[in-house]
């Protein structure tokens, strides 16, 4: 019977849906074809078939990418093999990219299955010229080089970690449904004045758990007035200062300066 299964090929990559008749499980090795060749991957998730939700990006079996064995003996041993060497493959691009002072930060580095291609993983803020530094590399090391541009959040889930909450980071536990994180979503919160800092993950950017309870701040905002709409209240018109959409208490400045804090139901 066909499972579908979500394989993680270079650490910095979010994991894929490949269909496979072979009975697997989350932290298998196996071995996959795709547009470049033979690669190694880790099962990360198997979709049970009674499991109704999925990703948008997830319904389909993904072009390029075949499902071929679970990794054998042999097959573990090479990729041992290549795991060691990336450590210093690493450390030669970073001083490459050093030397041609390029403005990139190489964060990562992955031999292919059957060694031929190289991929290292990089965070820039804009688009990087690295075209030299790859001819560099392709002399150095005799393969074929590929750069790949990541965000900061990829670069988190490659290194992983855990969030203030003392859990893991959410881009590692949910790599494959995790929505984008937008500024409005701390807004709805009004969470945005304890800080950038504080409402940012180890990424730097804003945690992605912001996105948890978003929808819902958003759907109780809609029964409050806005901060700066004028209302009636039991005491005379007001300005309303504040509101706070779990305790649904208003807070408001009256005509002469005083400020009363009133339930959206006295409104």
């Amino acid at each position: 019977m066909l499972q579908t299964v979500f394989l993680k090929i270079r650490r910095w990559e979010s994991s894929r849906p490949v269909k496979c008749a072979q009975a697997l499980e989350t932290g298998d090795i196996v071995i996959v074809e795709t547009e470049d060749g033979l690669d190694s991957a880790i099962v990360e998730k198997v979709r049970n078939e009674n499991e109704k939700s999925q990703s948008a990006g997830s319904q389909n079996e993904p072009v390029g990418i075949k499902f071929v064995r679970k990794a054998n003996l042999r097959d573990l041993n090479v990729i041992k093999e290549h795991r060691q060497k990336e450590a210093e493959t690493l450390k030669i691009c970073i001083q490459e990219a050093k030397k041609s002072d390029l403005p990139m930060k190489i964060v990562g580095a992955s031999y292919s299955f059957d060694g031929g291609i190289i991929s290292f993983a990089f965070i820039a803020d804009g688009r990087v010229d690295f075209r030299e530094l790859v001819k560099t590399l392709s002399k150095n090391f005799q393969r074929s080089i590929r750069l790949h541009q990541i965000g900061a959040r990829d670069e988190a889930r490659s290194s992983g970690g855990y969030g203030i909450c003392g859990r893991e980071l959410c881009c590692i536990r949910f790599s494959d449904n995790l929505p984008s994180i937008s500024s409005e979503m701390a807004k709805s919160q009004h969470i945005v004045r304890r800080g950038s800092d504080r409402i940012s993950g180890l990424c730097g950017r804003l945690m992605c758990c912001l996105a948890f309870e978003a929808e819902q701040y958003q759907e109780m905002l809609k029964k409050m007035p806005a901060i700066g709409s004028e209302i009636k209240t039991a005491e005379g018109k007001g300005v309303v200062k504040k509101v706070n959409v779990l305790s649904d208490v208003i807070l408001v400045e009256l005509a002469d300066g005083k400020y009363v804090n009133i339930s959206t139901k006295d409104i």
